[in-house]
């Protein structure tokens, strides 16, 4: 069994790999809570995930994507054999550092593994799917890997970045293709009642209850509908709504700030401007 430990940041990199004439069975825990993503890549090893006395299996790994909350109660229980070795890449990061990732990486964990983040039990599984080629490629590029010291970081730095940015894609792609008749309407409604009342728009609580949802499903379809999420939709179309009432209808700032549900005139001139690029009083 080889297995190797990297601190990148704040992730953890885990590399498993091992091959056996006999039967051998590995087991592995976390030491603290994580959230993480296992890529299987060459091998086809067994896996069980033992939890509250429960236990999860996989038989066919090779090429697999598991992503997941994990405590220090569960126990991964890899099965090497001659017929099945073992490939695994692990990319974690603990709970306590969550806080501690660039916004934007913080943001798509929250918007596509919500289960994960607000965990409700010692084992929570997230999307399970095949890799793309691209994905695979990466993966069995870790394994080949021959470089030594720093330019053996910085190959790992750029291959986590790419690998993680197809995963992402990989699920981004998902979401908006399964989106059905249902839920494309419910997401339109959103946009209509938003659209209706920019003045007074509803929560996001609100909003997901009066269109049959909850807020995460929201968060995630009306992104991969619209390509941005749902309050910043809101304010787009408040700013292009006091745009057109201080150009068309000689609304004054104030009035077009107030029409649109900005109680403060700093924070609409500087949205404004950041979204059109001059300040309301140029318009």
């Amino acid at each position: 069994m080889n297995r190797a430990i990297i601190d990148i940041n704040d992730y953890t990199i885990l590399l498993e790999e091992a091959t056996s004439k006999d039967s051998l069975i590995d087991s592995c825990f976390f030491d603290e809570p994580v959230i993480a993503i296992a890529f299987y890549g060459a091998g086809n090893v067994g896996l069980k995930v033992k939890f509250n006395g429960e236990t999860k299996e996989f038989q066919h790994t090779k090429g697999m994507v598991l992503s997941f909350y994990a405590d220090n109660k569960v126990e991964f229980e890899h099965h090497v054999s001659k017929l099945k070795s073992l490939q695994c890449l692990v990319i974690a990061t603990t709970v306590r550092n969550l806080d501690k990732l660039p916004s934007d990486e913080n943001q798509l964990l929250e918007n596509f593994l919500h289960q994960l983040v607000y965990p409700k039990d010692h084992y929570v599984e997230g999307p399970v799917f095949n890799m793309s080629p691209e994905m695979f490629q990466l993966v069995g590029q870790f394994f080949g890997n021959t470089y030594e010291g720093e330019i053996k970081m910085m190959f790992y730095k750029s291959h986590i970045t790419a690998l993680l940015s197809h995963y992402f894609g990989q699920l981004a792609k998902q979401e908006k293709t399964t989106l059905n008749t249902s839920q494309l309407e419910k997401i339109h409604l959103a946009q209509e009642i938003l659209v209706s009342d920019l003045e007074n728009p509803p929560s996001l609580t609100e909003l997901a209850n009066r269109i049959g949802t909850n807020t995460n499903k929201l968060k995630i379809e009306f992104k991969a509908q619209f390509g941005v999420p749902v309050f910043k939709y809101l304010q787009n179309q408040r700013l292009t709504k006091a745009y057109s009432l201080i150009k068309n209808e000689q609304k004054t700032i104030q009035e077009a700030a107030w029409a649109v549900g900005y109680d403060s005139l700093g924070s609409f001139s500087n949205a404004f401007e950041k979204k059109f690029g001059y300040r309301p009083s140029q318009v």
